[in-house]
């Protein structure tokens, strides 16, 4: 299956390019993205097909009607590292939290997070592509707090690759930091950014879009990718868990094949909520894609008002930190499929330079037939989780916000799959705030050895390890000086 750009293209780059190309090159004409040309039509026979077969099964044969340019044993390999996970014949599990709620959690990795339902096996893809080429590649990500500790892990120690990886300075839980700057693959590097993680993400776009860092790293025999969900090899394995959602819920006796079903994400770069709309697109029966926000809410006014504006909007730092995203890079995806290469780089163009953009009342209305979005602010989803743990369930911030959606955006009584995109550890503080209706500064450490005696929940020996692990990488810079410390480390 071919890949082209969102954004036209420029006359230099090829007019369309193959799967392992793009995820290699993720940066396209003009600073857009790469897209699928097509998408595969999987409907209700392929779901039904799947209902006796494993996560791992779903996902090679998605990848497999993709037609991907990547041979079946590198496939096999990397979505081997699904049995890495608590439960290898169930990596991510859909649970019933009432009656029409369901909750699709995807924390049960090795980080913690829903980042590693891509990364596992988008690192391993890669990885094995470098080595058959004999190149050697830098791989870039910027981090609001998931990406980073799941793409350092998935590619330590990797041969020919070197990660340099960017996170906001204060703008992560101190567990999602630990579990960056102990990491001790001689192939990592950490960077703290003075900024907020837009700027973190802006300087990425930047680099892989500048001819001059790739002509240095060329003198460096070394090529550039990225590991954010701006490379679409993100975003394949992202459309696979919407699928696994609604054929749990099959298995679950819940609903009949071919009902539609809410999906619920909790959203900042969009690329999870771009992975729903394409599952949808490809047969799943989805009746809307529901979008929460937290006090960033530059989405839930893209959506209802049909504007993208970030001029007088500064970043507000809450309780949902991985949300504390003004620039979504996905969205461009959302508006090529819906109004073509030229609107979405007359729209790109001016968001880049005016800082907003507007879409005409069609475009709105097009838009809003498959999104509706509502967002919450901390107070709304401390409350949340101190009210659902009350009944039985435990929730991280992120996921609380999902519940605003629940409560507000459903016209129709059918069953909402809410995704939980990371455990309660990584923002413990946040938590005993919500169960305790109080405002202390917990150390991360107190407050899960608090929660976990209290509630009788286990803690993962992954988030306990991280405290007693060795700091090795202490670099905080600004965003000026920020080539030089990664041609430095190359």
């Amino acid at each position: 299956m071919s890949f082209i750009e969102t954004r036209g293209n420029d006359g230099i780059k090829p007019n369309e390019v193959e799967f392992s190309y793009a995820i290699l090159n993720p940066s396209a004409s003009f600073g857009g993205l790469y897209i699928p040309k097509s998408l595969p039509n999987l409907g209700e026979d392929f779901i039904e097909s799947h209902k006796n077969k494993s996560y791992k099964e779903l996902a090679f044969d998605i990848l497999t009607a993709f037609k991907v340019d990547i041979e079946e044993n590198d496939l096999q390999t990397a979505l081997n590292l699904y049995d890495n996970f608590d439960d290898k014949s169930n990596p991510s599990p859909v649970v019933k939290v009432k009656e029409n709620l369901f909750v699709n959690e995807q924390y049960h990795g090795p980080t913690r997070a829903f980042k590693d339902m891509a990364l596992q096996p988008f690192g391993s893809i890669l990885s094995a592509i470098a080595k058959k080429r004999n190149e050697k590649y830098l791989i870039l990500a910027a981090t609001s707090g998931d990406t980073g500790p799941a793409a350092l892990n998935t590619f330590k120690n990797k041969e020919g690759i070197k990660v340099a990886c960017l996170y906001p300075v204060g703008g992560t839980s101190d567990v999602q930091r630990l579990q960056m700057v102990t990491e001790d693959g001689e192939n990592l590097k950490v960077i703290g950014i003075n900024g907020n993680f837009d700027d973190a993400q802006n300087a990425l776009k930047n680099l892989l879009a500048s001819e001059t860092f790739k002509t240095t790293l060329g003198e460096k025999h070394t090529k550039l990718s990225a590991a954010n969900s701006v490379n679409f090899g993100r975003i394949i394995f992202q459309i696979v868990y919407h699928f696994w959602s609604y054929i749990e819920l099959l298995r679950q006796n819940e609903i009949e094949n071919g009902e539609k079903i809410y999906l619920t994400v909790p959203s900042g770069n969009f690329g999870n909520a771009l992975g729903g709309y394409y599952a949808k697109k490809m047969g799943l029966p989805v009746e809307k894609i529901l979008i929460t926000s937290n006090e960033n809410n530059v989405l839930t006014s893209w959506i209802n008002d049909g504007v993208y504006d970030l001029n007088d909007k500064t970043l507000v730092l809450t309780k949902s930190p991985a949300m504390d995203i003004l620039k979504s890079s996905n969205i461009e995806r959302i508006m090529y499929d819906m109004f073509g290469s030229d609107r979405t780089k007359e729209l790109m163009e001016d968001l880049n330079s005016k800082n907003s953009f507007v879409l005409s009342i069609d475009e709105k209305a097009k838009l809003q037939s498959e999104f509706s979005a509502t967002f919450s602010d901390d107070t709304y989803g401390l409350k949340t989780i101190k009210n659902y743990l009350e009944d039985g369930y435990l929730m991280d911030p992120h996921t609380a916000t999902c519940i605003k959606a629940y409560e507000t955006l459903m016209d129709k009584p059918l069953k909402n799959v809410v995704y939980s995109t990371a455990e309660w550890t990584k923002f413990s503080p946040s938590v005993l705030n919500a169960l305790n209706d109080d405002s202390m500064k917990y150390k991360d450490i107190d407050a899960l050895k608090i929660i976990s005696d209290k509630y009788n929940i286990k803690v993962p020996t992954m988030i306990q390890n991280v405290f007693d692990a060795k700091v090795r990488h202490t670099v905080e810079i600004n965003i000026d000086d920020l080539e030089k410390e990664i041609v430095s480390f190359i």
